[in-house]
């Protein structure tokens, strides 16, 4: 629809595009303005377009075609500036237009560019009707492609056929041959199945086996580990004496020599005290004072007897200390637990130690102190008190063995007293000869 002013005839500025202008000849027009763009000075361009002076025509279009599109709407002047570029380079287009008669083999969508930018007389109709035939183009080549792309499709669509039936064919044989190969699994898998089974009752006779010379080899083990501690046990004792001997030999004496030395001092010591004891005067015996007799005012056996001390009784201790070259061994924790248990450890060591070393300074006695090393659960800083040994016996031998390695030690006729409430302790020590006295005793006498 074309819509007129009261301009004068022959002029087509007065005529209205009344619909959007069309996209290609908006583009095309927008390639007109940015080609004339250069041809014009700064002070001709609008304050708008001002900035985009410098781009080359491709940026312009690209970044400026919205401004110079409404420039050339709304700016008369501009446009006029545009289409005078526009005769200089296109002479032959903008002469047809201006007669009324454009040139039937040109570009629809130049001639109606041109028009847009030069405004003759139905200028409106050109850009109409140049919109239509575009659209009619468009329609055409979608239409052209839509056909194009239906043929294509059917093409695809028969090759996709064919393909479907011979992957048919193909799978249809892939399948037989897989019901085939599926039966002949079934037979070796019912075979196998068979086998599994002897296979299983063969399986479960050796575990059986196995778990029969497992048994016997766990016993086999047992009683070798138990050999193995014994003979640790006596090759422990061997390399102690083996020690203790070597010890000897350094300082120029056996250990045979050591003990019959000791018990040499011990029977010195025990003449000296019956001696003292009996009080003898400094005069050979006479021969009658050998018979046996009873004199008035001698103490008779049974008088002895009435005398003698309880176990139990803590002044035993005190006479046996008092034996000449006396030995007093202590098993510690026994002592310690049988006393004061509720202390730790270290407290309970500290406490009998300190004890153990009054006795031995009141009594003279040689005092070991033995420990049993499996419970610590690390090595002891201790500083032994004075007149008492302090010993712990060594990984895999018990307080109670090092104790039976001490009484061994000591040579027959000593006197060696055991303070233990351990029975097989005590029974053992007896055997070697040592005096065995309970712990409540050695308690008693030490508060």
């Amino acid at each position: 629809m074309v819509e007129t002013t009261g301009g004068g005839p022959g002029d087509g500025t007065a005529e209205v595009l009344d619909r959007p202008l069309p996209d290609g000849v908006r583009r095309r027009v927008v390639q007109i303005v940015s080609d004339g763009f250069g041809g014009l000075t700064v002070g001709e361009l609008p304050a708008q377009l001002r900035q985009y002076a410098r781009f080359a025509p491709n940026r312009r279009a690209k970044f400026a075609g919205n401004a110079m599109a409404a420039a050339l709407e709304t700016d008369p002047l501009f446009r006029q500036r545009i289409g005078e570029k526009l005769r200089e380079a296109q002479p032959e287009l903008t002469g047809a237009l201006d007669s009324g008669s454009p040139p039937p083999a040109a570009d629809p969508l130049d001639v109606a560019a041109a028009a847009y930018v030069l405004r003759p007389t139905g200028w409106v109709k050109l850009v109409t009707a140049a919109g239509e035939e575009a659209q009619r183009a468009d329609a055409e080549r979608a239409d052209e492609e839509s056909r194009a792309e239906l043929e294509r499709l059917r093409e695809e669509l028969d090759r996709a056929r064919a393909q479907i039936r011979a992957e048919t064919e193909r799978l249809r044989v892939e399948l037989e041959s897989a019901k085939k190969e599926a039966e002949s699994l079934h037979r070796k898998l019912r075979a196998a199945q068979s086998d599994v089974k002897r296979g299983e009752a063969a399986l479960r006779k050796a575990h059986g086996e196995m778990e029969a010379v497992r048994t016997e080899g766990h016993a086999q083990v047992s009683a070798a580990e138990s050999e193995n501690r014994r003979l640790k046990a006596r090759l422990g004792e061997a390399e102690a004496t083996l020690e203790a001997t070597r010890r000897a030999a350094r300082e120029g004496r056996s250990v045979e020599d050591m003990r019959v030395r000791l018990l040499l001092d011990t029977v010195l010591d025990a003449a000296q005290g019956l001696r003292r004891e009996l009080a003898l005067p400094p005069v050979s015996v006479r021969p009658a004072e050998t018979v046996d007799a009873v004199e008035p005012g001698r103490m008779t056996p049974k008088d002895i007897a009435a005398r003698a001390l309880s176990d139990s009784d803590p002044a035993i201790l005190d006479q046996l200390l008092a034996l000449p070259q006396a030995h007093l061994v202590v098993d510690g924790y026994n002592v310690t637990k049988t006393g004061y248990p509720q202390m730790p450890l270290e407290k309970q060591r500290l406490r009998l130690l300190g004890q153990l070393s009054q006795l031995a300074a009141q009594t003279g006695a040689e005092v070991t102190c033995v420990f049993d090393g499996a419970e610590l659960a690390a090595p002891v800083l201790l500083a032994p008190p004075r007149g008492v040994r302090v010993l712990f016996s060594k990984p895999g031998v018990t307080a109670d063995e090092l104790i039976r390695q001490l009484v061994r030690a000591e040579p027959p006729g000593r006197p060696v007293i055991v303070v233990s409430t351990d029975r097989e302790v005590a029974d053992g020590v007896a055997k070697a000869g040592a005096r065995p006295v309970a712990s409540a005793v050695l308690l008693k006498r030490l508060s």
